[in-house]
């Protein structure tokens, strides 16, 4: 073998490891803030006084809702400026956050039916999230027609607030179906996307911080895809 080769061979294997460590590091965090998220919801909807504390005051319920955008803000466009500690406790306290939010779940839906949708939602993520990693096509086109409908379905609900009407039962049925399908296609796109952010790191500093911002990302994704199929196939209670 030429020493060119072998150099080759050596920068090729250090970036595969490089990308796998950084990966590694956004399912983890990924995953920790699912695990913080579900565990909240989980002991919250244990009281059900506090739950309906929530439900029934505006204030709260809609803080909550602004605190989780400000935070996803913050997060996507200046993770790079705050310090690890800083980005780290920000995104545990919006997992913890959309915990309090998801413990209305537990009211509305069986205990069943929220863990089938969970555990449907977890396999499909890691097919397509496999799928998005392994991938050598350009994901960039499904990732941008995915995107336009899913402004499409916020341009809906947002019309909804005004036209209750308008959500029937077959509608809302199609935009669990649409919804459910516009984050497969994210979770692959986002996916691929976040694999190539670690050439942007120049310091570990700044990949720990890119690998908060994707499990972010990829988190969004998850629990966007869960409440689709929960609502799709989800059993109420009442």
């Amino acid at each position: 073998m030429l020493p060119s080769d072998r150099n080759y061979n050596l920068r090729t294997t250090s970036s595969a490891q490089a990308i796998s460590a950084f990966m590694s590091r956004v399912y983890l965090w990924m995953m920790v803030g699912i695990a913080i998220s579900g565990i909240t919801a989980y002991v919250v909807a244990s009281r059900t006084d506090v739950v309906m504390y929530i439900m029934q005051n505006r204030i709260v319920f809609y803080g909550l809702l602004f605190f989780q955008l400000a935070a996803v803000i913050a997060l996507s466009g200046w993770a790079q400026r705050m310090s690890i500690g800083l980005a780290s406790f920000m995104y545990a306290l919006y997992a913890t956050s959309v915990g309090l939010t998801f413990s209305v779940l537990f009211l509305v839906y069986t205990l069943q039916s929220i863990s089938s949708a969970f555990f449907t939602t977890a396999f499909s993520f890691a097919g397509l999230s496999v799928f998005g990693y392994m991938t050598k096509r350009d994901l960039g086109p499904i990732g941008s027609f995915c995107m336009m409908g899913l402004f499409g379905l916020i341009g809906i609900m947002l019309l909804a607030l005004f036209i209750p009407s308008l959500m029937s039962n077959s509608v809302q049925l199609a935009i669990s179906v649409i919804g459910i399908l516009i984050f497969s296609g994210l979770t692959a796109y986002d996916t691929q996307r976040i694999k190539a952010l670690q050439w942007q790191f120049t310091t570990s500093d700044q990949a720990r911080k890119g690998a908060i911002h994707g499990a972010l990302i990829l988190y969004l994704d998850f629990i966007n895809l869960f409440l689709n199929i929960l609502r799709l196939m989800g059993n109420s209670r009442q």
